[in-house]
């Protein structure tokens, strides 16, 4: 009898080499759509970040990446975005199958991907230092914009390419080096990006991937004493044990979290955009983004007619193979997350709101793990289905009299990383962007973000910003220089 054939495996990527994991674990990594395994990854521990996080260094301190201008540094991630371009449907393939979303969708996170590249290619020598008038004679002052040094990146399962390169573009830019630990649920793509660095003519040592749990990979990178920098994605729990970790070593961070976002309709809207900025808000992803608007605020004068048009816009939406180019909504990437989902819904219930459309699994799809687009009417603000991030393609409808009253319940959560608002006064539009707290807040859209623009959250939702320019003063720390022009030097007593 033949022996099955054996998986694809996938190794480290450490010092520019595929590299196999010290202690010779894998873990499987599972098609969501299947729920069968496809592929392996290499299990990493303290060991293999060890030697990651040394190649990084060596190549910082004292390897040609050290002494490239930042021009140069540019054109070579100008090159990786050449390879991205060249290799997108490969790329989004891996995705695709790691995490379940759409291929429509990763295929044009992947293509996007390239530009963000080529932002920060461009943005690379662009990032000036200053010259200081002092108070003082007979010196000159400056500024230095230096790199960190070792940067750690973890990235969650939802848009692990995409939100990498939220990272790696810029910190590259800035001249550090990285290393980057992903979601166990979805490396492979990560592990194939990262070689496209070595092809690209990137030094060895500069990009490294470490594979694994993140109890037993991604801990140690954020403990190591030579990293210097911590950038992450994912849930607020687990962004606020990273930084207690950091802040033990004196890391600075860059994290972005979780949300609870309002989406704000009033009555003098343009109801069927906003029904369409309603729908994508959510039901997009399978409502697997931090940036979800999960919480749906109407004004009390539209609210049954507003509900009623997302109804009628929701009953044909299919469900399916995520490959298809007919499907909407796909499975949910793995089966805790799945589980999660289906218990809030549950919550929900029990806390007294009303189901108008979906609230169950769907047994009959792939594996098991698709959830119904769920919307719950009778909902207030205090029940947990309005407070607690859920991550999966739940809506929650929330009732509001006027601006105060809409204000008030959009800023009552712990969260802040964005919001809408759906009005044709102009007026009322600008004073509600002033009053909400959120990193973001849109006007008649939802979900645009460019990497010309700064993205993060107030409050929960994390700490600094992500894309633009202030993106890659995240990486860059600033020394101050003073050259005496005076040749006689003064009383060494008394200070300047």
């Amino acid at each position: 009898m033949d022996d099955p054939p054996r998986l694809p495996r996938y190794g480290h990527y450490i010092d520019g080499q595929p590299t196999p994991p010290a202690s010779g674990r894998h873990l499987p990594t599972d098609d969501p759509w299947t729920g069968t395994a496809w592929a392996e990854i290499a299990r990493g521990d303290g060991a293999d970040v060890a030697a990651a996080v040394a190649a990084a260094r060596r190549a910082g301190t004292s390897g040609p990446w050290a002494t490239l201008t930042p021009s140069e540094r540019g054109r070579l991630l100008w090159r990786v975005a050449d390879l991205v371009t060249a290799r997108a449907d490969r790329l989004a393939e891996i995705e695709q199958r790691d995490n379940g979303k759409l291929a429509t969708e990763v295929g044009a996170q992947v293509r996007y991907m390239a530009d963000y590249l080529r932002y920060y290619a461009g943005l690379a020598d662009k990032v000036h230092s200053a010259v200081i008038p002092t108070d003082k004679r007979g010196v000159f002052a400056y500024t230095r914009l230096v790199p960190k040094g070792v940067v750690g990146i973890i990235t969650p399962w939802n848009s692990p390419l995409t939100l990498t390169s939220w990272k790696l573009a810029p910190a590259l830019a800035a001249g550090c080096t990285v290393v980057v630990k992903p979601s166990e649920y979805s490396s492979a793509s990560m592990v194939e990006l990262a070689a496209l660095f070595g092809e690209a003519g990137f030094p060895d040592g500069v990009v490294n991937v470490v594979t694994g749990l993140g109890a037993e990979a991604g801990a140690p990178l954020v403990e190591h004493p030579d990293v210097a920098h911590i950038g992450f994605t994912g849930g607020t729990e687990a962004g606020r044990r990273i930084y207690e970790m950091a802040a033990r070593g004196m890391k600075t961070v860059t994290l972005e979290l979780g949300g609870k976002s309002p989406n704000i309709v009033f009555d003098d809207a343009d109801l069927e955009q906003a029904v369409k900025g309603v729908v994508s808000g959510i039901f997009a992803a399978s409502g697997q983004s931090c940036q979800a608007g999960s919480r749906l605020l109407l004004q009390r004068s539209i609210h049954d007619r507003f509900v009623a048009l997302l109804l009628d816009f929701m009953r044909d939406v299919r469900l399916g193979d995520p490959r298809d180019p007919r499907t909407q909504v796909g499975p949910i990437a793995t089966r805790p997350q799945f589980d999660k989902v289906m218990s809030y819904i549950e919550i929900a219930r029990a806390e007294g709101a009303r189901c108008v459309l979906g609230g169950r699994a769907r047994p009959d799809l792939g594996s098991g793990q698709f959830v119904e687009p769920t919307i719950f009417v009778g909902v207030n603000n205090a029940m947990r289905i309005a407070q607690e991030e859920v991550f999966g393609p739940v809506l929650a409808v929330i009732p509001f009299d006027d601006e105060d009253d809409a204000v008030r319940i959009a800023n009552d959560i712990r969260f802040g990383l964005a919001a809408a608002v759906w009005t044709r006064d102009l007026h009322r539009a600008l004073a509600m962007t002033e009053r909400i707290r959120a990193g973001t807040v849109w006007v008649n859209n939802y979900r645009a973000t460019s990497f010309t623009s700064p993205f993060g959250g107030f409050k929960d939702s994390g700490i600094g910003r992500e894309s633009g320019v202030d993106a890659i003063r995240e990486y860059l720390d600033i020394k101050c220089v003073w050259v005496s022009t005076d040749l006689d030097v003064p009383n060494p007593f008394v200070r300047r």
